[in-house]
């Protein structure tokens, strides 16, 4: 195993993790090594963060600030934000992957405690970030970068991808418990995948899909989910099963994996309180930055920010405003940024990212 510069210890008391000047780290899988893309042995490089530039530019990050990454992952927009805040600025590197957790502390060990690692969700940032600053502190800009990372698509050991045969899993918190996605494919009735399939990955083919699960059962791992979708009505001739398939533009299998990874961390309702934790915890004047990479995301967050932006929430054709309802927020860009396309050509998967910005308003 590579070694590491900190470990992460289990509050076995509390259930969660022990806070302190020097939070420690450990391998949170046993028997699996950590791949931190660099030195002997490294395996996956770490991951590249989308849009890097037009973040730092829109969050204004300057020395000496307080700046939340509510999904921290490798570590890649934290660094950045590091370096722009020197020589006391301070980052709180929130994720619910304690692996992420790891590489991010390894990686950013160099700057101190001005990183603070803090496991959990993104939809607790107001107590994690009390924890770390105390009760008055407000940062000045916050980034929820959703989705995965590509070490999480190429590294064996997630259970995320079809690009890997392995145990359906699709946790961020391997220790969380809640059903896996082989719990989900194995015991819900038919309708139930149906829906989700339809609901959270836009599955034309959700009724066929969940059909020939329910023939086919039990699943288990990702190769035989990824070749029973390919051959449900999704193959075209002279495609294959589990790979990109001839005459389309993705896996026909992606839909699938993308509805069930939602499903199981119940990504959307936490998107919906990470947004609200989000705006109560920003200081005034300070800037949300959200990156989402499919229409439901950002259906979510287009529709949370205008609300709060609103002047007014009562419903059409009231004669006078009856809602009392003041705005939080005014938008930055009502008009999604997206990448350029220089840096979809170096980073193909950044190409489906969309940036939202706001600014809270003064109390």
């Amino acid at each position: 195993m590579v070694s590491l510069t900190a470990t992460l210890e289990r509050d076995g008391r509390r259930g969660g993790f022990r806070w302190g000047s020097a939070p420690r780290f450990v391998n949170p899988v046993p028997g699996r090594s950590i791949m931190t893309g660099r030195g002997e042995g490294a395996e996956t490089p770490f991951h590249r963060p989308v849009l890097l530039s037009e973040v730092m530019g829109q969050l204004g990050v300057r020395p000496g600030g307080l700046y939340v990454d509510g999904t921290v992952g490798d570590g890649g927009h934290a660094l950045s934000f590091l370096r722009a805040s020197t020589p006391q600025g301070s980052v709180l590197g929130i994720d619910l992957d304690p692996r992420s957790l790891v590489r991010a502390a390894e990686r950013l060990a160099p700057f101190g405690n001005r990183f603070i690692p803090a496991p959990g969700s993104y939809a607790d940032m107001g107590a994690l970030a009390r924890k770390a600053w105390g009760d008055a502190a407000r940062p000045d800009g916050i980034l929820l970068d959703l989705g995965i990372s590509s070490r999480q698509v190429d590294a064996p050991g997630f259970g995320f991808s079809f690009q890997q045969d392995e145990p359906l899993d699709m946790r961020f918190d391997p220790n969380a418990d809640i059903p896996t996605a082989a719990e989900i494919i194995n015991t819900w009735p038919e309708a139930d995948l149906a829906r989700i399939l339809w609901e959270y990955g836009e599955e034309p083919r959700s009724r066929a899909i969940a059909r020939a699960v329910a023939r086919r059962r039990p699943i288990h791992t990702t190769g035989e989910l990824a070749d029973l979708v390919g051959s449900s009505g999704g193959r075209r001739p002279g495609g294959r099963a589990g790979g990109r398939t001839a005459g389309r533009r993705i896996n026909p299998a992606t839909r699938t994996f993308q509805a069930l990874r939602i499903a199981v961390n119940d990504e959307l309702t936490t998107l919906t309180a990470g947004l609200h934790a989000a705006i109560d915890l920003v200081a005034p004047a300070g800037r949300l930055a959200v990156i989402s990479y499919h229409s439901l995301e950002d259906r979510v967050v287009k529709n949370v920010l205008a609300q709060q932006a609103a002047q007014c929430l009562c419903p059409p054709g009231l004669p006078v405003c009856i809602c009392q309802h003041r705005p939080t927020l005014s938008l930055v860009n009502r008009r999604v940024i997206r990448p350029e396309a220089a840096e979809v050509a170096a980073n193909p998967r950044s190409r489906s990212a969309r940036l939202r910005v706001a600014q809270r308003l003064s109390e």
